[in-house]
């Protein structure tokens, strides 16, 4: 080997050789765990379904970027669409930040919006909500934390937050006297500890040894104290995880059929191309998992999802692929945190009532 490739041993510190032989008997030790990315969290005891009654008034808090690049996932302007295209109330929707800058994301949903009026749906008013995490509440009233105050003010209200929680955060702090009005807050963000979100889970092609891209609870990391302050406010919240999308994907075929749906459902399929080469090329799988879509898909399906009422909280977590980091952790009901409804499974007839014409 010339002296560009790797320096000798003695060169090496005695921790990193420590730390790789290490990795090499977890990773020979704890094959499972190394392509699945699942720890050994005891089991929650879930039951069949949600909440029964019907939703009524519903608040869209979104981070849609879909389409903006090739990595950006289409879910939740599919989860729009879906739910206005079969009648739901939805009396607002507040832009974030998270998939996407925020003056992105406001580009994407006022470009969705147009593709819904030519399909001659009713469009919900759009709110500019925050571009930013929370401050330690410092931060002005974004106009769309606004906007869902008083729409909370109007009478009970289920809140759909398909990105972080900076608006809906803001809303009900500054407003308490408003919280009785929250029916439901439907969050998509949380796991059991231990949990890598691998989406291969020895299905796909993999990368190395089996295991292929990991990706993080993006709703909960880029706005870590806007999570933490609505676990502190006692609403009813329902936790919808990457695990709930897990039995469900979302193929080519299944695009097109969508297209075939009117130039709402049009425009995002064109939209979800690059998002489904991704999943083809880098994950291994023949589509992808539609995780905003699913939460909404709770409001008109909710005994398709198994749930347990259960207990969240943040905490630090350590795995073995990543640093130590803030995690939305579920699923012990002796610690202290918030109680939550957490709901990882869903029935695999989902995917149908997800792709059938309105």
């Amino acid at each position: 080997m010339d002296q560009k490739g790797l320096p000798p041993i003695k060169l090496i510190p005695a921790f990193l050789i420590s730390a790789v032989a290490a990795a090499i008997l977890f990773v020979t030790a704890n094959g499972g765990f190394w392509t699945t990315g699942r720890g050994n969290a005891p089991p929650l005891a879930l039951t069949p379904g949600g909440p029964a009654d019907v939703p009524g008034r519903i608040w869209i808090d979104t981070d849609a970027a879909c389409g903006v690049g090739l990595r950006t996932d289409p879910d939740d302007c599919f989860a729009i669409v879906w739910l206005v295209s079969r009648g739901f109330d939805v009396v607002g929707i507040s832009t974030s930040f998270g998939n996407a800058k925020g003056d992105v994301v406001a580009k994407t949903v006022k470009a969705l919006g147009d593709a819904m009026e030519r399909q001659g749906m009713a469009v919900p008013p759009v709110f500019i909500g925050h571009a930013t995490p929370l401050g330690g509440g410092a931060d002005p009233l974004s106009q769309g934390a606004a906007a869902l105050q008083s729409a909370l003010g109007d009478g009970p209200l289920t809140i759909l937050a398909l990105g972080p929680l900076a608006n809906v955060a803001q809303a009900m702090q500054d407003r308490p006297d408003l919280l009785a009005n929250v029916t439901r807050l439907i969050a998509v963000m949380g796991h059991q500890p231990g949990h890598i979100f691998h989406p291969t889970e020895a299905k796909g092609v993999g990368a190395a040894w089996g295991h292929g891209p990991i990706f993080r609870d993006l709703n909960l990391s880029v706005d870590v104290e806007a999570a933490r302050a609505v676990l502190s406010l006692n609403v009813p919240l329902i936790l919808i995880p990457y695990d709930a999308a897990t039995g469900i994907l979302i193929s080519g075929a299944d695009l097109e059929l969508l297209a075939g749906q009117g130039p709402a459902m049009a425009h995002v399929s064109r939209a979800a191309q690059g998002w489904l080469g991704f999943w083809n090329d880098d994950v291994g799988l023949p589509g992808f998992y539609p995780f905003d879509w699913i939460a909404a898909a709770y409001l008109l399906h909710p005994d398709l999802f198994n749930c347990a009422k259960t207990r969240a909280k943040i905490a630090r977590e350590w795995t073995f692929w990543l640093l130590p980091h803030q995690a939305l952790l579920v699923g012990d009901d002796r610690s202290s945190g918030a109680v939550v409804t957490y709901c990882p499974q869903t029935a695999t007839t989902l995917h149908d009532l997800l792709i059938a014409q309105p």
